[in-house]
This record gives structure tokens, sequence and C-alpha cells, in this order.
């Protein structure tokens, strides 16, 4: 095992954009940890120097040397993991996250969100974060405790999907805003080109599910992920595990169809750990499994299907996602 580290620095970030071709930033083994600084914000986020807060170095000199892709998401990386090829599965095990900044932001922009009929005005505010207290403290005085993860992040999509957009997420992840994927939970990606080409950003301080007025408090973080390669798995979607649950993901323009998936990808999931039949299997989850909307906001929304690990038939209970 090999320990690195990847500086938010030209060079290093990707704006708005996943593409199977990218040359990769760094080269590291399975079994290798990263840690990974990202960015967030497009110029116009990074708030005026009256309010007092900090901007994390090189920032603006990344947004003025990337090339624009067409979303809005800062994304560092990629990264090539040795061995790696279509068909094998990366697990990613995210182990440790800090914030970067003492402020976060969050939009709410005209014709967007999930209620754009009612909120016809554009806003954008900053929310300063107590990285010693952990909490975030609200324009109108409430406090919260911050609960960080990555929105975006996966492996690189097929090259002939050409370049995609940052916004929506995908086969390959991407994304995802799932307030569940934070420290101590583990994700699993299906490889679409060689090297896998893993990148991450979108960093999170704060979302409920749905993210419903468009963005979280949006913030930078430092990420330490540790990753493997997995020839025994076999993938369509990503997955993912925390000490207690499972969880699939499900995305889609319709969020009928979003759970739909999520919740076909859970019954294959829980027939592979137990044995039982997809009949068995789909009754447990009406009994056992939750139905979370993960993201109402980007294009492909987004349905996470959430079932505890104690909940599945003890004696056939099997480690392998």
């Amino acid at each position: 095992m090999t320990d690195h580290y990847l500086p938010s620095e030209p060079g290093n970030v990707q704006w708005g954009l996943w593409d199977g071709t990218l040359k990769p930033v760094l080269r590291i083994a399975s079994g290798d940890r990263v840690t990974i600084e990202t960015l967030s914000g497009e110029p116009d986020d990074i708030p005026d120097p009256s309010l007092g807060f900090g901007v994390v170095p090189g920032h603006r000199e990344v947004l003025e040397s990337a090339f624009r892709g067409p979303g809005p998401h800062l994304l560092t990386g990629p990264i090539h993991i040795e061995g790696a090829e279509p068909g094998d599965v990366l697990e990613v095990r995210v182990l440790d996250i800090q914030l970067r900044a003492d402020w976060g932001w969050n939009l709410q922009v005209p014709m967007l969100g999930t209620l754009p009929e009612d909120f016809p005005e554009f806003r954008r505010i900053h929310i300063p974060l107590d990285r010693e207290r952990n909490i975030a403290r609200l324009p109108w005085g409430q406090e919260l405790p911050l609960n960080p993860f990555f929105g975006n992040f996966g492996v690189a999509p097929p090259a002939s999907w050409g370049r995609l957009s940052s916004r929506e997420p995908r086969a390959f992840g991407g994304n995802m805003d799932n307030k569940e994927l934070g420290v101590g939970s583990t994700v699993y990606f299906p490889v679409f080109v060689p090297g896998a080409l893993f990148a991450a950003g979108d960093g999170h301080a704060l979302q409920g599910d749905g993210e419903v007025c468009l963005t979280a408090i949006e913030a930078a973080l430092t990420g330490t992920f540790e990753f493997h390669i997995r020839r025994d798995l076999q993938l369509k979607s990503p997955r993912a595990e925390t000490p207690a649950d499972w969880i699939t993901m499900g995305f889609d323009e319709d969020l009928d169809d979003a759970a739909k998936a999520a919740l076909r990808d859970m019954i294959v999931l829980i027939r592979d750990h137990t044995g039982l039949s997809a009949q068995d299997a789909y009754t447990l989850c009406s009994i056992a499994a939750d139905l979370r909307v993960t993201q109402m906001v980007d294009g492909n929304k987004g349905i996470h299907c959430v079932i505890a690990k104690s909940r599945l038939p003890r004696e056939l209970n099997t480690p392998n996602p």
C-alpha cells in the first residue's frame, strides 16, 4: 500500500465534465490510498472579500486555467488504477473527509430545483462553517451539525459516450448526491475504461435527501480514499455499503423508473447474499428495505434503496457486495 496526495492545482482539476478519453493526472496501484483536494464553486460562487471568508488556495487559478465543460462541478482527477479493466469493479473506501474552508454556499436558480414555479428568484447565500465545532450557522441563526460527503465522484464513462456534463448521475457514478456516502462508506463502481479513471469533487457539508432547492451546502473538501480492483464482482451501476447498511441506486429522468432500477438491483444484491428467490427478495424489500429520494434536481433524478445488513437472513448473510 502506498499513500499519495493529489492537490487541487491547475492541470489536476476538470471543470464540468466526465470523459473516458482524459489523460490521468496520477497513476496508482490497487490497494493504494489517495488524499484528494477538491474545490467548490464557479467564479460567482466565491464570496466577496467583504464577507470575511477565506478563499481556498489555487481556486481562482484553477478557474482561470481549466477548460470549461458543460457542467458546473470541479472534479479532481482522473486517477488511473493500474490493472483495472472494463468489466472489473472498482471498490472505493471513503476513509476521511475534512473541510477546507470556513464557508459553504447554497443556490436557488430560476427554472431549476424541485419547485421552480414557486421560487422564480435567483438567490445565492454564503454560510459560515465552524470547523472546530463541526456546525453550519444558517442566515436565520440556526446551527446544524455537519455531515460532509462528496456529491460527485466515480469512474470515467465509456469513451464512446463522448464528453458528458458533470450534472447528471449515471452508471459510472458522477453527480449521485447521496448523503449516505460519507466517511466509513464503501462504493463499488463498474469499470468502463482501462485504469477506471476515478475523480471526485462537489463537496457537500450538509444535505437533506432530495437536495430540493438545487444545491446543498456546497463546500471544498479534502478526502482520503482507498482503491481496490474487484474481479469477483459484476455490476451495471454503483452500489454502496456502510457498516450497517447495503445501498443500491437508480438514476433516471423519471423518478418512478429510478426507483425501479434501485429496487431491481437491491433484489439482485439480496439474492446474491442470501440465496433467496427473487419473489422472496421482493417481499423482503417491501417489509424491510427503504426507498429514499436521493435528489430531485440533477436531470437524472436519484433513488437509493437501503436495507440494514441485520435484516438479511443471518445464516446466509455473506460479506461480498
